[in-house]
């Protein structure tokens, strides 16, 4: 990876999530950190301020919509780009997001597609030759 290569940052739990992503921007070029749970991705976040940041709400600990109100009070991440990921598909969890600023809501199982199509739409990664 380059210096100028964005990160994205994914924070859940779950190992078929991660492989997703890293299937996602295989040809991409994109950093990825991956963090199974909020509070992993705490000491990260306070320093850095990735290009975009997914978010899954059930997490063991704090959820994802708990994080992201935390998130929100550091100066760093006032303006971060945010996907909530979630098994769920419930109202009143898109509103909050929604409130906190979250770009998007996808709900899994999410195909890889999914994945890809959010990450050109926020970012227009690069592509390796």
């Amino acid at each position: 990876m380059t210096g100028n290569s964005p990160t994205i940052v994914v924070v859940d739990d779950s190992p078929t999530v991660k492989a997703l992503f890293e299937r996602g921007i295989i040809d991409c070029q994109i950093e990825l950190k991956v963090f199974r749970s909020a509070d992993n991705a705490w000491t990260y976040l306070e320093a850095i301020s990735p290009a975009l940041l997914f978010l899954n709400i059930k997490m063991p600990g704090k959820d994802g919509l708990t994080f992201l109100k935390e998130l929100r009070h550091l100066p760093l991440h006032k303006e971060t780009s945010v996907v909530m990921i979630s098994s769920k598909d419930y109202a009143q969890d898109r509103s909050v997001a929604e409130k906190l600023g979250a770009l998007e809501f996808i709900t899994k199982p999410m195909p890889i597609q999914v994945i890809t199509d959010v990450i050109h739409k926020y970012l227009q990664p690069t592509k390796t030759t």
